[in-house]
């Protein structure tokens, strides 16, 4: 086991505040178009939710199984997705649509991974979805009503996230391989996980202060519900302070990734501790990203 520091590449992703909309700059597709509305008047960056000002996507009405489509051009990790319904009439008829984020373009991507459910979201309003198992790496994001006899109508959808594999050069300080920054998400790859960490605990140095939004974990067998997560500024003991709120995504039983939001707490360190795990266990990491943007390095 190794106990020295090292220099290696952190997989950040950093941006302004928020992470931007990467659906303004993708192609938009849907399964058909009714007159003028079609598939890219929801990523034209207006929320105006009225339909007769020519604004929001709109299918044939009554198909089976309508979708829309928005294709990013590459992959990126997306934490958010934000819907707007219309406003002036039908706003329930988006009731029950899923969200599905992949990288699979068969079936116009349909076929990916459901992110997220749409229950209800009120007329005009626009509602925030997090996916259900944390982070989703995705070029395409569907929206897919099922059934028959639907009609598809969206006003906006702005999609939030980063470049999959874009790294800064960051100092770390860890118990052994650097394999878990390093911007490879394959559980089954020996070359993207850690080696077994000495004392259950993992720190890294951002080198600056930022905002954190979120932290993403992505592991092999670990139930991460137990993690304490430090985030900290130069001066301060990790051991003197209590662990942050930082809330775990809608965790899935089994699942092999756990994101924390963590509301844009303020910080340059931050420090895992898995208090779950007992003597001589050993806990594997494969993926830690940290979606952050820069405040001030004041220190």
């Amino acid at each position: 086991l190794k106990h020295s520091l090292s220099y290696i590449q952190i997989h950040a992703h950093t941006s302004t505040y928020p992470l931007p909309n990467v659906a303004l700059k993708g192609k938009a597709s849907q399964s058909s178009t009714l007159s003028f509305s079609d598939a890219s008047k929801a990523i034209d960056g207006r929320r105006n939710s009225f339909y007769g000002s020519g604004y929001c996507s709109h299918t044939a009405g009554d198909e089976t199984d309508p979708w829309w489509r928005v294709d990013l051009q590459k992959k990126f990790i997306i934490t958010t997705v934000k819907v707007t319904n219309r406003g002036d009439c039908c706003h329930e008829r988006l009731d029950g649509a899923e969200i599905r984020i992949g990288n699979e373009p068969r079936n116009n991507g349909n076929n990916n991974s459901r992110c997220a459910l749409i229950t209800r979201i009120g007329p005009g309003k626009t509602s925030t979805f997090h996916c259900e198992q944390g982070s989703m790496a995705g070029r395409f994001v569907n929206i897919l009503i099922p059934g028959k006899r639907k009609t598809l109508t969206l006003c906006e959808v702005e999609v939030y996230g980063a470049p999959e594999g874009k790294s800064w050069s960051l100092q770390t300080q860890y118990h052994t391989s650097s394999a878990s920054v390093n911007g490879c998400r394959n559980v089954n790859s020996a070359d993207c996980c850690t080696a077994e960490l000495f004392k259950h605990w993992w720190k890294v140095d951002l080198l600056a202060v930022y905002k954190i939004k979120a932290i993403t974990i992505i592991n092999v067998q670990e139930d991460f519900k137990e993690t304490n997560i430090y985030i900290r500024n130069p001066g301060f003991l990790f051991d003197d302070c209590p662990p942050i709120s930082c809330v775990q995504a809608s965790p899935q039983q089994q699942t092999q990734t756990h994101t924390f939001h963590c509301n844009d707490r303020v910080g340059r360190y931050i420090q895992f501790i898995f208090p779950h795990v007992v003597t001589n266990q050993w806990v594997k990491l494969c993926e830690v990203e940290v979606y952050r943007n820069l405040v001030l390095d004041v220190w």
